[in-house]
C-alpha cells in the first residue's frame, strides 16, 4: 500500500502528541512506519509505502505555501506553482484539472486543502485526533491512530444496500473514521474542520442544455488521448534487478516465480473495446511507449499486451480471436496467460489484508495470474463500463428533460431480448413511476422492503433493468442477513429520508454516480489484494478529466445499445486507428457467473468450514448455518445471488485478516494502538448505532 497522512493542530504551538516531533511512547517519535516527512511542524504530511520518486512532488512558494501532488499528474512544476497561487484564495477545482491520477495537498498558511477525486478511486479519509483533525488516502492508518474499533452499522449497510449512498454515507468500516465523499475537499483551519464541493450542480428544475454529440464525444477522446500520453511521458521503472539464474528457467519464468513485472509498459488486452482501446492508444501515439530494450522479453518498445485465458470455463472464444487480431499490431507484443482450475474464483483464499473489504477479495488470485506477467506501468480498462455505459435509471431522466423518442432504441434492444411485445409498455411504465418518485420515497420504499424481506430477484435483461429502475435497490447478500441488521439498516435509511427534503438530483445520473464510486472502491481493493511488487495499475477512465468529459455525453446517446463501443471506436478513428477487427465490441455473452459458480463448486468444502465459526456471526450480521446452506445450495447449481455470497465471503476473509494482523501503522504508540484493539465480541442482541 502506499499512502499519505498528515493532520492539522489547533495551535500553532502545539507540540505533545500533536507535533511530527513529538515524543511518543517510550521516547520514541510519533510518525507513520516506513514513511518520508514531505513537510513538518505545525501541520505536518508524511508519504508512507514505496513510492517512486517522480511520484512524489512538492513545490514550495514559501514556508508558509506549499503544494504536494502524489500520484501520476501531467502538471508541470510551473502549473503546480500557479495552481498554489490561486489555491491561496480558497479556489480548489483548478487543482483537479491536470492529467493524470493523484491526490493534491495544499498548505496555504495555517489552511491545509485535501483534495479527493471524482470517481473514488483516491479517497481521502478523516477523522478528529488530539484536538484536531488527522486525514489521510487511506483508512487504516487513521484507525490506528484512534484505536477504532468496528462499525457493525456501515458493515451491515455495505452488505444489505452496498450501491446506496445513503445507507453507506461517509463512514468506512472503522468507527469514527469518515470517507471524503468524491468530487470533494477537504480544508483544514487550525484542526477544524469543512468539506466543500468543487464540482457544479446541474439543476432539479431546469433541464440540461442540449450536449453536441460529436463535441462531445471528441472531448472524451482528447482526454483519453491526454491520460494515456501523461503515463507515456512519466520516468521509465525497471523493477529490482534479477538476483541470478535458476536451473532450468530463462529470465521471463525467473521473473514470474519471484513476482517481478515486466521493464517497461504494457496493457490488458481482453478483446473488450475499453482494454482495447487503451492498448492500441498506448501503442499508436509517438514515443516510446513498450519494454526497454536490453530489458525482460527481448522486444525492444513494442507495448506488452496480456490477455487472459480461462481454460476452465468456456464461453470466451470470440473475445479471445479479436484480441488475437488487435495484437498482430507490430507495435504490440501479445502474451497470453493461461489458467486453469487453479485460478478460478475462490481457489486461492489467502492473501494480504485491504484498507477496506470489498468482493474482489475472492477474485484477487485470478487477477493476480495475469497482472504478473505484465509490466511495471500496466494499463487497465476498469471504469468504462461504469463512465460510459447508461444505467438503466437514465431512461427516466430522459422523461424528466421529455425527450422520449430517445426511448425507442434502447427498449426495442430490451424487448428483442427478452421476445415479449409487452416489454415497451413495462419498461416505460416503470420509467416513468421513477421520474415522478421523490428522492425520499425511494429511500422509504428500499427501508420497507429491507424490513419485510422482500427480495425479488430480477431474471432477464428485462428483469434487471426494471429492478434498476429505482432510486435504491437492496443488495444481493441482504437476503442473508439477521433481521436485526436489516432492521437497522431500515431505519438508518428512514432517518436520511427524512434528513433528505425534497430530493437529490436526476435518479439516472445518481444511480450512476453510485455505481461508479463502488466500482472505484472494489479496484482499488483488488489493487491491493493481486498487487505485484514494483508494478502499477493504471485505470485512465477512472480520472478526473475523463470521467468529467464522459459525463458531458449527451443522454440519447448514452442510452442507445452498443453505445460504449461506439464512442471508443469513435476516439479510435481520431486518432488514425481504424483497423479493428470484425465484432469489435460486440458484447459478450460470457458471463463470470460462469467462473464463480465453478470456481464456488470446487471450493465449496473450505468456505463451508469458514462458515464454521464465522466473525460475521459474532457482529451480529449472519448466522451461520444460513450460509453455510447458501453455499452448499449454490454449489449444487441452485439459482441464488452469486454476487451476494462473494460479497459475504470477502468481507468474512477481510475480518479474519484484520483481527490477526500484528503492529501498527505508527511508531511512539504502545502495541495495542491498532483498530480493534478487544477483537469482535459476540453479539446477539441489537446492533450499536454507528458514530
Amino acid at each position: 500500500m502506499r499512502w499519505l497522512v498528515g493532520w492539522s493542530s489547533t495551535a500553532a504551538g502545539a507540540a505533545g502528541i500533536g507535533s511530527a516531533g513529538a515524543v511518543g511512547y517510550d521516547g520514541e517519535t510519533l510518525q507513520p512506519v516506513g514513511s518520508q516527512l514531505l513537510w513538518g511542524d505545525p501541520d505536518p504530511l508524511w508519504a508512507v509505502g514505496d513510492w517512486r520518486p517522480d511520484e512524489v512532488r512538492v513545490v514550495h512558494a514559501d514556508a508558509q505555501h506549499r503544494i504536494a501532488v502524489l500520484g501520476i499528474c501531467g502538471a508541470t512544476d510551473e502549473e503546480l506553482r500557479r495552481g498554489l497561487f490561486t489555491a491561496r484564495g480558497g479556489a480548489v477545482r483548478h487543482l483537479t484539472t491536470w492529467p493524470g491520477s493523484y491526490t493534491v495537498v495544499v498548505q496555504a498558511g495555517r489552511r491545509i486543502t485535501v483534495c479527493g477525486d471524482l470517481a473514488g478511486a483516491r479517497p481521502v479519509f478523516h477523522t478528529p485526533w488530539a484536538g484536531g483533525t488527522a486525514y489521510a488516502t487511506a483508512a487504516l492508518p487513521l484507525a490506528d491512530l484512534i484505536e477504532a474499533n468496528l462499525d457493525f452499522t456501515h458493515l451491515a449497510a455495505l452488505l444489505a444496500a452496498p450501491d446506496v449512498p445513503a445507507a453507506l454515507r461517509d463512514t468506512t468500516p472503522y468507527d469514527g473514521v469518515r470517507r471524503l465523499p468524491p468530487g470533494h475537499a477537504l480544508v483544514l483551519r487550525a484542526g477544524a474542520r469543512e468539506i466543500a464541493g468543487y464540482e457544479p450542480v446541474a439543476s432539479l428544475a431546469v433541464s440540461a442544455p442540449p450536449a453536441d454529440p460529436d463535441r462531445a464525444v471528441d472531448a472524451v477522446r482528447d482526454a483519453l488521448v491526454e491520460a494515456v500520453r501523461t503515463r507515456l511521458a512519466a520516468p521509465r521503472h525497471v523493477p529490482d534487478l534479477d538476483p541470478g539464474p535458476v536451473p532450468g528457467m530463462g529470465p521471463a519464468e525467473r521473473r514470474a516465480a519471484r513476482g517481478m513485472p515486466v521493464p517497461g509498459i504494457g496493457a490488458d488486452l481482453s478483446g473488450g473495446p475499453a482494454s482495447g482501446t487503451l492498448a492500441l492508444l498506448a501503442a499508436g501515439l509517438p514515443g516510446r511507449p513498450g519494454t526497454l530494450l536490453g530489458h525482460g522479453t527481448g522486444a525492444g518498445e513494442r507495448l506488452l499486451a496480456v490477455t487472459f485465458n480461462d481454460l476452465a470455463v468456456t464461453g470466451r472464444e470470440a473475445e479471445l480471436e479479436r484480441a488475437g487480431a488487435l495484437a498482430a499490431n507490430p507495435r504490440l507484443h501479445h502474451v497470453v496467460v493461461t489458467g486453469g482450475e487453479e485460478t478460478l474464483p475462490y481457489a486461492d483464499l489467502d492473501g494480504p489484508l485491504t484498507d477496506e473489504p470489498g468482493p474482489s477479495l475472492v477474485l484477487a488470485a485470478r487477477h493476480r495470474a495475469r497482472l504478473a506477467a505484465g509490466s511495471a506501468d500496466h494499463f487497465t480498462g476498469h471504469g468504462a463500463r461504469q463512465v460510459l455505459d447508461a444505467h438503466p435509471a437514465r431512461l427516466a431522466d430522459l422523461l424528466v428533460d421529455r425527450r422520449r423518442r430517445h426511448l425507442v432504441r434502447p427498449v426495442a434492444a430490451l424487448a428483442r431480448a427478452d421476445g415479449s411485445v409487452l416489454v415497451p409498455a413495462r419498461v416505460y411504465s416503470a420509467a416513468r413511476r421513477l421520474a415522478r418518485t421523490p428522492y425520499r420515497a425511494g429511500l422509504e420504499g428500499l427501508a420497507e422492503r429491507l424490513m419485510r424481506r422482500r427480495f425479488d430477484e430480477p431474471k432477464g435483461a428485462v428483469g434487471a433493468s426494471l429492478a434498476a429502475l429505482t432510486w435504491a435497490g437492496p443488495g444481493p447478500a441482504a437476503r442473508w442477513l439477521t433481521g436485526e441488521a436489516l432492521a437497522e439498516v431500515s431505519v438508518l435509511l428512514q432517518a436520511e429520508a427524512d434528513r433528505s427534503g425534497t430530493g437529490a438530483q436526476r435518479p439516472g445520473d445518481y444511480r450512476a454516480r453510485a455505481a461508479l464510486a463502488r466500482h472505484a472502491a472494489d479496484l482499488r481493493v483488488l489493487e491491493q489484494a493481486a498487487q505485484i511488487r514494483s508494478q502499477r495499475l493504471h485505470a485512465p477512465f477512472l480520472d478526473n478529466q475523463v470521467v468529467r468529459a464522459c459525463r458531458d455525453l449527451p443522454e440519447a446517446l448514452r442510452v442507445q445499445p452498443g453505445a460504449r463501443a461506439a464512442i471508443l471506436r469513435t476516439v479510435l478513428e481520431g486518432t488514425g486507428i481504424t483497423d479493428l477487427p470484425p465484432g469489435w465490441g460486440a458484447p459478450s455473452h460470457a458471463s463470470s457467473a460462469a467462473a464463480a459458480r465453478a470456481g464456488l463448486r470446487l471450493a465449496a468444502d473450505p468456505l463451508v468450514d469458514l462458515f464454521s465459526t464465522p466473525l460475521l456471526a459474532d457482529a451480529g450480521l449472519v448466522e451461520a448455518r444460513v450460509v453455510r446452506k447458501a453455499l452448499r445450495s449454490a454449489a449444487a447449481g441452485d439459482p441464488l445471488p452469486l454476487d451476494g455470497l462473494a460479497d459475504l465471503v470477502s468481507l468474512e476473509l477481510w475480518l479474519r485478516r484484520l483481527l490477526s494482523r500484528r503492529g501498527t501503522c505508527w511508531t511512539g504508540t504502545p502495541t495495542r494502538s491498532r483498530a480493534v484493539p478487544s477483537g469482535i465480541q459476540p453479539r446477539r442482541t441489537a446492533l450499536t448505532p454507528g458514530a
